[in-house]
């Protein structure tokens, strides 16, 4: 009987990668300890861990971006050395990424052939023969994408299908999926788990990164778990229960931080924000709440409703048409983030990446750019002062990082979110918008943002949570707001709402 804990497991099938004693360390800390993984021909296989267990860094090692310390990598029984991604994507690697990689402004078949155009005589390039390929590798995947239309003008479910033809057109045999329902509609996902199913049929080996059980259980044959840089196990996902995996991640149970708990209400009559009659553009039409200090507001909507706008009215961002805003009884301008800043709201955004983060600066510089006041003499900032500031910041939030002088896109996903709530918990806001604050994180990490959005609410700071993931939402929602064509639909008190599909129907008006 085959040991299910062996890299190998009991599957039939040739190996199509394998990746022997992985070592790898950064300024002199191992992230991967002799970390064993391999996957077989045809085989979707989930790759799963807690924050900082080391599969970014593993799935970097194995597309080039990083070169191991120590170890060996076999394609298809073929020792291979990656010196760069082009290495790597010649031995027939292909990556999916959870943040697209597209120009919105080209074609997808130019992007589908980005930096690999077909070239005709004089190196001209040949954009009929790019988009002929482009339609052959769709026709491939048994999907219909136009490929003369500009990628901006489509949906996020055809960005997905072209990163992946993208990646089958440069042959790719051995696809890693990072997350790639994070920005899927439900249907959209299920048109995905079915083209994932052919690839699989045609041969094609998938690693697929996601957070979400109910995912990995519908399309996954094996999940190895990493935690703390090691291998804890490889298992046939008939073999390990969802329990087992989460305890695997985590190193714990987690019981109760997904369950409602029953919170002291908010005594003080006077809220603490106040919107009146808010409009702004076509998102925002007539919004009035109100919000008190201790309190936890949950905002729920279908995209396009209104949520996020919302939140980008509140700090600024986005120019009120009418309306107005009262912080503690005192009507306040948000004209800009820092008008904002200074009123005592903050706000996490939606997308860590693009609103939340400067990728190529420091986790130190991250961690501070909100806080300069706090650490400049004068004109100029007092660095003792700055490294101290961070340090306090990084061991508060438990950010995982080696070196605070290393760039932030360095960092795990799950980290990079605790970068952005930290910097922004640093300013001391009485009143914190997040927006999709657990999106992309593992459950491990799922779990300390819940615990610290209660925490902050118990101190008597004000909370604004938007999540599309309604058990979250109703994990600690005190109350929640239903939107629609960017209006509140209903305000529900959390002992109103049963379950969760209590409040589907509500966000769908039924």
């Amino acid at each position: 009987m085959s040991d299910p804990n062996s890299p190998a497991g009991p599957l039939d099938g040739d190996i199509a990668v394998q990746m022997r004693g992985i070592h790898k360390s950064f300024d002199g800390v191992p992230v991967l300890k002799s970390v064993d993984f391999e996957v077989h021909r045809g085989e979707v296989h989930a790759l799963a861990g807690g924050n900082g267990a080391g599969k970014s860094t593993l799935m970097k090692i194995l597309q080039g971006v990083y070169s191991l310390d120590e170890g060996q990598i076999l394609i298809e029984g073929h020792p291979v050395r990656f010196a760069s991604i082009h290495d790597a994507r010649a031995a027939g690697i292909g990556m999916v990424f959870q943040e697209f990689s597209l120009v919105p402004t080209l074609t997808v078949a130019q992007n589908v052939f980005l930096a690999a155009e077909p070239l005709g005589p004089g190196k001209l390039i040949m954009d009929r023969e790019a988009s002929r390929r482009t339609r052959e590798v769709f026709r491939q995947m048994d999907v219909e994408v136009d490929p003369d239309a500009t990628v901006g003008n489509l949906s996020t479910a055809y960005w997905q299908l072209t990163e992946i033809a993208k990646a089958l057109a440069q042959d790719a045999r051995i696809l890693i999926m990072d997350e790639p329902t994070a920005s899927l509609a439900k249907h959209e996902t299920e048109a995905l788990f079915e083209l994932v199913g052919r690839l699989k049929a045609r041969g094609i080996s998938i690693i697929y990164i996601s957070h979400r059980m109910d995912e990995v259980y519908r399309i996954a044959d094996r999940i190895t778990i990493l935690r703390d840089g090691r291998r804890l196990f490889t298992k046939p996902l008939t073999q390990v229960t969802p329990q087992q995996i989460v305890e695997g991640i985590v190193g714990q149970q987690i019981e109760g931080e997904l369950v409602y708990q029953e919170r002291a209400k908010p005594v003080e009559k006077e809220p603490l924000l106040q919107a009146r009659n808010l409009r702004s553009g076509r998102r925002v039409r007539d919004v009035s709440f109100q919000l008190h200090a201790g309190e936890i507001l949950g905002l729920a909507g279908l995209m396009g409703s209104g949520r996020t706008e919302l939140a980008r009215c509140l700090f600024g961002v986005d120019r009120l048409d009418g309306g107005e805003i009262l912080i503690r009884g005192r009507r306040v301008d948000v004209e800009s983030p820092q008008e904002a800043t200074e009123a005592g709201v903050a706000l996490i955004p939606e997308d860590r990446r693009e609103q939340g983060l400067v990728l190529d600066h420091s986790v130190r510089d991250n961690l501070l750019l909100p806080l300069l006041r706090q650490v400049s003499r004068g004109p100029l900032v007092d660095d003792g002062a700055a490294k101290a500031l961070a340090r306090s910041l990084i061991e508060r939030f438990e950010i995982k990082v080696a070196n605070p002088a290393r760039p932030v896109r360095l960092l795990s996903g799950g980290n990079q979110q605790k970068v952005v709530i930290a910097k922004w918990l640093g300013t001391e806001p009485d009143v914190l918008i997040m927006d999709e604050p657990t999106a992309g994180v593992d459950i491990g990490t799922k779990s300390e943002i819940l615990h610290m959005i209660r925490g902050l609410a118990d101190g008597g700071k004000g909370v604004i949570v938007i999540s599309s993931e309604y058990p979250e939402l109703l994990a600690v929602s005190d109350r929640v707001l239903v939107l629609k064509d960017g209006t509140v639909l209903r305000e529900l008190h959390r002992r109103e709402i049963p379950d969760e599909e209590f409040l589907q129907l509500a966000v769908q008006g039924v």
